[in-house]
């Protein structure tokens, strides 16, 4: 599993005289001290104290929400300019930068980090210079240009050694310690992750010495001292959640939930990816999202492996409880859904990876990938990611030869020529390597019985590739339209029967007013609301597992526990229904604030049998019918705009979960009088 190891990023300079910091708690952390800072804001006037309090803002938001970083950064830079401010300018600059590289933006952070090298450069500010040096190493240490990122990081090394800067010292020598540990020099890292832990404890810094446990967690992981791992990094998420950073509990939970799955806990492995996921998607962190749903990929990878090898073939697996994080992490039934599991994150995993473009995420990604696709019989697959393994690990510089660049440190320049001429030998190296592994897969698919396909050729190969595409267009479409259940039913048997199923849950949405403010809007602008906010449901019915039946006008019809039956429906699709509440009441903000048209919604819930199947010979539709169809539609009609209605069947079932506000016996339309109750997350 792929283990992180932190960056870290300087700190902008304090203001000098009347310093707005020194009027606060010393160690003011997090959210307290954003809190302290926008308390003082309104009291500015526009001079050069001013920019500096809007750095600390842009600066503390980084880790919190980079998107606010980025605004006062934005207001930072402005205000700085209408000064003539240069130090200034280039200080926000800076700021912005570092937010953007927690948004995983790689290239709007390096463009931001060397406009503010250049403005330092220009006014001659050694120090600043060498704060921004630092942290576009960390941009090129992202990127996996460790010998770009140690030029960079040594450059700042030897100027804060020569200043007695010993905070900043610390800073970077972390970040040489993550480099020794990326190049696998172990005592190095540990030697360097030390030192700038015992500085930091020093300072009393809580975001460093977080930073300083978790990468020499990271390095015993490596190591493959789990318990050491665990150690350091139990104590690195204690400090980032005192202080607050998202960000770092982030991948520090990351990290603990990859390293549960090295051990076979995967109960614990999920719980802890999914809090890391959910704050991924919080902060957009794209680089850690991508890690984490390589981690989920890896644990499907390893029930089937661990399956395979205590059984001596693949058996059912057993689902994990999807109450312990909130259904957004299942683990499936069985050998072909875990490796088609594995395979669907994976090249989630591999598409973030190119994105923000992590050759070294991409590596982690194919390689699991070939791992799947192998587990899965399917060599062709297996060979062409493996290739594609190759074609990246090609373009880095060898392992070897990266070792060689950090033992020479300060001496990089003078290696430099020595080091070009060894990654081009190293290249036909790895030529000569990815050839033969070509071939011994090759070989290893002839005799598992693919000879026949790897001699397919010509016009042959060429219209079987043909019919292959128009067959999975032709099946993503079904799939588009139908449950996988039931298109593979309909696919085989050439139907698919209608089936009774004793317990689903249905939910039920409608507009409120929509008649009327439908003669507000233009047909265009009509189609394009509904289209948003439907497609925004589409997107949490699949997060919460639940079926999309269909949409009737303004009206849309979901429902949970079918086509396969579960446990968690009920409170999967209350789930559900309490973020489509949320969703619609911050798009009603986001109208408002714009002098915009909005709709506003009512929600129903109810839960009962229902009889499921297929509609029509052609335009096939999948659909439901049944009492507690209907009854779902009246908790919907007899609720209140904004409110998730739910039938008293529903509270019975999910009553332990959520609040529950009961309403007494509501009459509904030709179904008299039922218990109805607003349900709330508790």
């Amino acid at each position: 599993m792929k283990q992180l190891l932190r960056l870290s990023f300087i700190l902008p300079p304090l203001m000098n005289g009347a310093n707005l910091y020194a009027q606060k708690p010393a160690r003011l952390q997090g959210q307290a001290r954003i809190d302290s800072l926008l308390g003082e804001l309104p009291k500015q006037k526009d001079d050069t104290n001013k920019v500096k309090l809007l750095s600390g803002l842009s600066f503390g938001y980084y880790a919190i929400s980079p998107d606010e970083g980025i605004k006062y950064g934005q207001q930072e830079i402005d205000l700085a300019t209408k000064l003539g401010w240069q130090k200034g300018i280039a200080l926000a600059y800076n700021d912005v930068g570092v937010n953007y590289f927690f948004k995983s933006d790689n290239q709007k952070a390096l463009e931001y980090y060397l406009k503010a090298l250049k403005l330092y450069d220009d006014i001659g500010n050694k120090k600043g210079a060498a704060n921004v040096s630092s942290n576009i190493g960390g941009i090129y240490a992202n990127q996996g240009n460790n010998p770009k990122a140690l030029e960079y990081f040594f450059k700042t090394l030897k100027h804060y050694e020569e200043t007695g800067n010993k905070a900043g010292t610390a800073n970077v020598s972390g970040n040489i310690g993550s480099i020794y540990g990326e190049q696998n020099d172990f005592p190095k890292a540990l030697e360097y992750f030390f030192k700038a832990l015992k500085v930091y404890e020093e300072f009393d810094n809580k975001a460093g010495i977080a930073n300083s446990n978790a990468n020499i967690g990271a390095i015993y992981y490596k190591q493959v001292n789990y318990p050491k791992t665990l150690e350091y990094y139990l104590k690195a998420l204690k400090l980032d959640e005192e202080i607050g950073s998202k960000n770092s509990i982030a991948v520090v939970t990351g990290d603990i939930g990859g390293l549960y799955v090295e051990q076979q806990n995967y109960v614990m492995a999920a719980k802890y990816i999914q809090r890391s996921l959910k704050l991924c998607d919080e902060l957009g962190n794209k680089q850690l999202m991508a890690v984490n749903l390589s981690h989920i990929a890896g644990i499907y990878i390893h029930m089937v492996m661990d399956t395979a090898a205590k059984a001596g073939k693949i058996k059912s697996a057993t689902p994990f409880p999807s109450d312990n994080f909130q259904g957004a992490v299942f683990i499936p039934h069985g050998k072909a859904a875990l490796l088609a599991g594995a395979i669907d994150y994976e090249r989630r995993a591999l598409a973030i990876s190119k994105e923000i473009q992590n050759p070294d995420l991409m590596l982690g990604s194919y390689s699991q990938l070939s791992a799947a696709y192998k587990l899965n019989g399917d060599y062709r697959k297996a060979l062409e990611t493996s290739d594609n393994y190759y074609a990246i690990k090609d373009s880095l510089f060898s392992a070897e030869n990266n070792k060689k660049i950090i033992q020479q440190g300060m001496k990089y320049e003078f290696e430099k020529k020595e080091a070009v001429a060894k990654v081009e030998q190293d290249k036909k190296d790895a030529l000569g390597l990815k050839e033969l592994q070509k071939q011994k897969l090759v070989r290893n698919g002839f005799m598992g019985g693919f000879a026949v396909v790897l001699l397919f050729a010509g016009i042959f190969f060429n219209q079987r590739n043909k019919i292959k595409l128009g067959k999975k267009q032709s099946d993503e479409l079904l799939l588009n339209i139908l449950p996988t259940e039931v298109a593979e039913e309909l696919k085989t048997k050439g139907n698919a029967e209608a089936k009774l199923i004793d317990q689903v849950a249905v939910l039920f949405t409608d507009f409120k007013g929509f008649t009327q403010l439908s003669e507000k809007l233009s047909p265009k602008a009509l189609v394009a609301e509904i289209n948003d906010c439907f497609s925004a449901f589409d997107h949490i019915m699949h997060k919460y597992g639940v079926e999309k039946i269909k949409t009737i006008g303004d009206s849309y019809m979901a429902a949970g526990g079918l086509p396969t039956t579960n446990k968690t429906h009920p409170e999967d699709v209350v789930n559900a229904a309490l973020e489509i509440q949320q969703y619609m009441s911050d798009h009603k903000t986001k109208k408002e604030a714009a002098g915009e048209l909005y709709f506003e919604i009512r929600i129903g819930v109810h839960s009962g049998p229902v009889v499921a199947g297929i509609v029509g010979v052609k335009k096939f539709q999948y659909d439901i019918w049944g009492d507690t169809v209907n009854t779902a539609s009246r908790m919907e009609s007899s609720g209140a705009v904004g409110k998730v209605n739910i039938s008293g069947a529903t509270h019975v079932l999910v009553k332990d979960k959520f609040a529950c506000e009961y309403r007494g016996e509501i009459d509904a339309k030709g179904k008299g009088q039922l218990k109805m109750y607003f349900v709330s997350r508790t």
